[in-house]
C-alpha cells in the first residue's frame, strides 16, 4: 500500500492532481532513462510531506512515482522515480525556472509546484533531516557522525542520471533519481572501503532510504580537486605528457581494488562463466553491428577477441569493482593525489547486475578507452599521447596490485572490445560526428594480436 506521512491529505487524491504536470515536465528532465517512449500513467509509490504544504512558507513534497511505459521486459516492474517538489502560493521571481505547473484540481489546486532541489530553503531542510537521524514516514535518515549546521546549498546542473546538492565547500549530497530496491553501489562500496581504511574514496557522512532502497548519500566535496577528464584535456592542449599522472591513477584504481577485495566477498572466474561472458559480448557484437552497419568489416576479428576470451582457462578473480570507470570519475587533489569518485555503476542496468562479482580488468579496460577519447578531443589526434598514458596507467597498477592487468591479455582486450562496440552504438544514435573515436579503437582491437 502507499504510505505517507501527512495527515492531512490522501494520497491517492494527490497523485491524480499532479499527473497532467509530470507528464509534460518529466521526459524533459535529463536524469529520465525513459526518453523516446510514451508515459501511459502513474503509480504512487509514497508520498511524504517533509515540510507542511498546508504552512505559511513553502511545502516540500517527496514522491516516490513508478511510471508506466510501453515497451518494457515482461514481467519487469515500471521505473520508480524519486522527486523532490516545492509547493508554494506564489512563486519568487528567482525560482520561476524551477516551475513545473500550476495545480488546477485536487487538495493542491492553485499551488505552484517546482523542483525543490533549486529552493535554497528546503535544499537545507534536507540537510537538516540528515543532521537528525530518524524516520519521517517510510523515510529513514542515518548519519555516521555529528554534522555542522548546513552551510548555504547549491545545485549542480553537471549531472547526468542523478541530482546533486553541495553545501558550501564541505558537503555533497547525491540524490538517486531512478530507485530500485536493494543498497546502491554507491552507498555500499564507499562504505566498505571507509571500513577497509582506503582513503582515495570520500567516505559517506550520512544518507536516506525508504523499504530497502537508497536515496541519497552525503559525501564530503573536494572542493580543491578537478576531474581527471579536464585534467587530460588541459594536458593535451598545453602539449603535455601525462603519463606521471596516468601512472599514479593506476596505482589509486588498484588500491581500491585491492580494499574492495579486503571488504568484501572474492572469488575465481569458473571456465564455464567465462565462455558466458564472452557469448553475451558476441551477442552484443551482433545486435550492434545490425544497428551501425560500419562494424559490419570488423565483426569477424572482433569476434575472434571474444573467442579467446571464452577460450581461456578461468582462474581470474571476481570481486565488486566500480563497473563504470573512467576519468571523469576520478578527481586529483591539490596534493596531487587522485580519489575516485562515483561508484553507481552502469546506471541503466539492473542494479543486481551492478552488484555482482566481476574482473577488475573491466574497471581497467574503461579507464583504457577514456584515455582514447581524451586523446581524440585533439587536432590532429594524438594516438601516441594515449599509448603512453594506457601503458603508464598499467605500470601504475601493476605497482599497487602486484600483478599487472596486461598479464590478463584475453579477458583485458575482450572488456575493451565489448566497451569499443558500446561506444559505436551510442555515439552512432547520439554524437555521430565522436564516431571515429570508437572506430579507431574497433580497427586496432580486430586486426591487432
Amino acid at each position: 500500500m502507499p504510505e505517507t506521512a501527512s495527515t492531512t491529505r490522501a494520497p491517492d487524491a494527490l497523485l491524480p492532481s499532479l499527473t497532467p504536470l509530470l507528464h509534460e515536465w518529466l521526459p524533459r528532465q535529463r536524469w529520465f532513462a525513459g526518453k523516446g517512449r510514451r508515459v501511459t500513467g502513474f503509480t504512487l509509490e509514497a508520498a511524504t510531506e517533509l515540510l507542511p504544504l498546508d504552512g505559511p512558507g513553502p511545502g516540500l513534497l517527496h514522491l516516490l512515482v513508478r511510471v508506466e511505459q510501453p515497451g518494457r521486459p515482461a514481467g519487469a516492474p515500471a521505473d520508480c522515480y524519486q522527486l523532490l517538489l516545492g509547493v508554494r502560493t506564489q512563486l519568487p521571481p528567482r525560482l520561476a525556472p524551477a516551475l513545473i505547473g500550476r495545480i488546477r484540481q485536487g487538495p493542491l489546486a492553485g499551488r505552484a509546484v517546482y523542483e525543490g532541489l533549486r529552493d535554497p530553503r528546503l535544499a537545507g531542510l534536507l540537510y537538516e533531516r540528515l543532521r537528525t537521524p530518524g524516520r519521517t514516514g517510510p523515510l529513514r535518515f542515518h548519519a555516521t557522525t555529528a554534522l555542522p549546521p548546513a552551510p548555504a546549498p547549491r545545485m549542480l546542473d553537471a549531472e547526468q542520471s542523478n541530482s546533486s546538492l553541495v553545501y558550501g565547500d564541505s558537503f555533497i549530497l547525491k540524490i538517486f533519481r531512478r530507485v530500485s530496491p536493494g543498497a546502491n553501489p554507491d552507498l555500499e562500496l564507499p562504505l566498505a572501503l571507509a571500513g577497509a581504511g582506503c582513503a582515495r574514496v570520500p567516505a559517506p557522512v550520512a544518507w536516506f532510504e525508504s523499504g530497502a532502497s537508497t536515496l541519497g548519500v552525503l559525501q564530503p566535496y573536494l572542493r580543491d580537486s578537478r576531474d581527471g577528464w579536464r585534467l587530460a584535456l588541459d594536458a593535451l592542449a598545453d602539449g603535455r605528457e601525462f603519463t606521471a599522472e596516468a601512472r599514479a591513477l593506476g596505482r589509486a584504481t588498484a588500491e581500491v581494488h585491492l580494499a574492495l577485495a579486503q571488504a568484501l566477498p572474492t572469488r575465481r572466474l569458473q571456465r564455464s562463466e567465462t565462455e558466458q561472458l564472452a557469448a553475451a559480448m558476441d551477442r552484443r557484437l551482433h545486435a550492434a553491428a545490425q544497428a551501425v552497419p560500419a562494424l559490419m568489416p570488423y565483426v569477424p576479428g572482433l569476434r575472434a577477441v571474444f573467442a579467446a576470451a571464452s577460450g581461456a582457462d578461468g582462474g581470474s578473480a571476481v570481486q565488486r569493482i566500480h563497473g563504470d570507470l573512467h576519468l571523469g570519475q576520478t578527481l586529483r587533489g591539490s596534493d596531487g593525489g587522485w580519489a575516485v569518485i562515483d561508484f553507481e555503476g552502469e546506471p541503466a542496468k539492473p542494479l543486481d547486475e551492478r552488484r555482482s562479482p566481476q574482473p577488475t580488468v573491466r574497471d581497467v579496460a574503461g579507464m583504457l578507452r577514456s584515455f582514447d577519447y581524451a586523446a581524440r578531443t585533439h587536432r590532429p589526434w594524438n594516438a601516441d599521447w594515449a599509448a603512453r598514458c594506457r601503458a603508464a596507467y598499467c605500470t601504475g597498477y601493476a605497482e599497487a596490485a602486484g600483478t599487472d592487468p596486461r598479464t590478463d591479455p584475453a579477458l583485458l582486450r575482450a572488456y575493451e572490445t565489448d566497451k569499443a562496440v558500446y561506444e559505436v552504438v551510442y555515439e552512432a544514435r547520439h554524437r555521430p560526428d565522436w564516431l571515429p573515436v570508437p572506430m579507431s579503437a574497433i580497427e586496432r582491437l580486430s586486426t591487432s594480436r
